[in-house]
């Protein structure tokens, strides 16, 4: 893997470990992440540190993945997808003073292998989507995903389970 380190008006990448065959298209915020072979990450998206993203992947425009995320091989994030890694986020202490990284507590996500998740969609700390999941668009994730179901709404429901081949 190559690390690139890329600041322009049009991009900043700072410590983004990528694979062969990576595309990276315009305002792309990413660092401390790892891209995987043949992964596609459209305009707009931010990456965070620590974020791994497996082969062949298609993260669309609009997109923000947190810090504690991980997305295996083959899954699709469709435009504006954000996941959310703290369950009582805060800006300051009770004292007032700012909070740092030593204030709050990491909750990771995971994105199984061959995963889609619709456009709009909300992915809440804690969860993980199963293999092969179709999460809707615009669906508001609040607790796992089975493999092989299709879930939508707000919080998201089970609609539908698929045959490992569709």
């Amino acid at each position: 893997m190559e690390i690139l380190n890329i600041s322009t008006d049009r991009q900043a990448l700072a410590n983004v470990k990528v694979g062969k065959d990576v595309k990276i298209y315009n305002f792309v915020n990413a660092y401390g992440c790892t891209i995987d072979d043949g992964s596609k990450i459209g305009s707009f998206v931010e990456i965070q540190k620590g974020v791994s993203i497996g082969k062949n992947c298609k993260i669309s425009s609009h997109t923000f993945i947190c810090e504690g995320v991980e997305i295996r091989d083959g899954v699709f994030v469709g435009h504006n997808v954000s996941f959310i890694n703290d369950k009582f986020p805060r800006a300051v202490n009770n004292d007032g003073s700012l909070q740092t990284e030593a204030d709050w507590h990491l909750i990771k996500t995971l994105v199984e292998e061959h995963a889609s998740i619709g456009t709009g969609s909300t992915i809440l700390g804690g969860i993980t989507i199963g293999k092969n999941a179709v999460v809707g668009a615009g669906a508001v994730v609040t607790k796992d995903v089975p493999a092989n179901v299709v879930v939508a709404g707000n919080p998201a429901k089970i609609l539908k389970y698929l045959s490992e081949h569709e």
